[in-house]
């Protein structure tokens, strides 16, 4: 071994699963439990860690194994990309291209199936959720998404199938009850305006398994996400589970763009944007730039009045994403080049709870809960 790892890659292992009495929660609470008390579970008003993806730091992203291992490390919320399938089944991927997160590739029965399509603007050239069923879907296998930066994920290559959301609704409740407390989800509707344009929207599907799984209720261990605006919109009136706007430092929303509304991502975080914002959202997960920005050099700064103007229009704000490795961290918090090294994230987890976030997004959830730890004084 030509280096000696920063920080806590010792606790990928399942070995992790007590490490400071993580894994047991509030007794009595149970799967079916409501978002707020799921949301700041060890404190109503205790910021909240977001397992993005689930614990992609130790396993391949949106997988069972991800999202138990989350669970198990603690977190109460777990993070669900959804794409739809050809035969209208919701699956936990991060993109509906799956070249790079399945071992599709070498699936000699699906080499025709390759193209390219212009996903919100950009040109991209793989395979397609929306092309396969979800059985043909569970003959692949996930892989590591990043493996310059995670090479001990490529250990689980090929082990893992693709999950449905109803699949990881069905672990969610599993656990809840085997961990004795509440346990929930934030699914986010990936490319709205891009399925719709095909005929095979997200939305629709989405309701049905809400209100299939008693998730319909403004109280319900699930919250909405979406980088665009009119789904969510929408979904407001459709629904009652709470909703969160994601916004980027960049670029506007795609369904903007489809409409030629000028707004961008800046429009939407101004003081009146936040006020609109409020009116169907009760969350705002902005990029984590957008809080604190980075200078010149890639180092932090000082916190902008985002946080602030959005907790006065009534929104909570979870930024995302957090992640241990050097490449993903400010300049001055990285501990070397490698790219799988970690580097010194507590520093900068703990300056984003110092500027009043109420929780984040984060690949490593032991370590985000370490840190969430320290600065509660626990």
């Amino acid at each position: 071994m030509k280096r000696k790892r920063v920080g806590v890659l010792a606790l990928a292992g399942l070995a992790l699963l007590s490490v400071t009495g993580l894994a047991v929660g509030s007794a009595g609470a149970s799967e079916t439990g409501s978002a707020d008390a799921a949301a700041h579970g060890r404190g109503h008003d205790d910021p909240v860690i977001i397992g993005h993806r689930g614990a992609p730091g130790y396993r391949p992203e949106h997988t069972l194994a991800s999202y138990e291992l989350a669970y198990r490390m603690g977190v109460d919320w777990v993070d669900v990309d959804l794409v739809p399938t050809k035969d209208g089944q919701l699956v936990a991927r991060h993109e509906p291209e799956i070249g790079g997160t399945t071992d599709v590739a070498s699936h000699p029965e699906f080499a025709n199936r390759k193209k390219t399509v212009v996903l919100d603007g950009v040109s991209t050239t793989g395979w397609f959720t929306q092309d396969f069923t979800l059985a043909e879907l569970k003959t692949l296998r996930a892989v590591e998404r990043i493996p310059a930066n995670r090479p001990h994920n490529t250990l689980y290559n090929g082990r893992y199938q693709i999950a449905s959301y109803q699949e990881v609704l069905d672990l969610t409740k599993r656990l809840g009850r085997e961990l004795h407390r509440t346990l929930g989800t934030y699914p986010e509707v990936k490319h709205s305006t891009f399925f719709s344009s095909i005929g095979n929207p997200t939305e629709p599907k989405l309701v049905a398994l809400l209100k299939r799984n008693g998730l319909d209720r403004p109280d319900a261990p699930a919250i909405i996400q979406s980088f665009e605006v009119s789904n969510l919109i929408e979904l407001h009136k459709q629904v009652r589970t709470p909703l969160l706007q994601l916004t980027s430092a960049k670029g506007a929303p795609a369904d903007f763009v489809a409409k030629g509304d000028k707004r961008t991502y800046a429009d939407l975080v101004t003081p009146q944007g936040l006020r609109d914002v409020a009116k169907y959202a009760k969350y705002l997960g902005p990029e984590k730039g957008q809080i604190i920005p980075l200078d010149a050099a890639g180092n932090l700064t000082t916190p902008t009045a985002l946080v602030a103007d959005a907790h006065k229009a009534g929104l909570k704000v979870q930024p995302y994403t957090f992640r241990n490795e050097n490449p993903f961290l400010p300049a001055n918090l990285r501990s070397s080049a490698e790219p799988d090294a970690y580097g010194d994230v507590f520093t900068e987890e703990a300056a984003f709870f110092k500027a009043g976030v109420d929780g984040f997004f984060a690949d490593q959830p032991d370590t985000a809960l370490e840190s969430l730890h320290a600065f509660l004084g626990r």
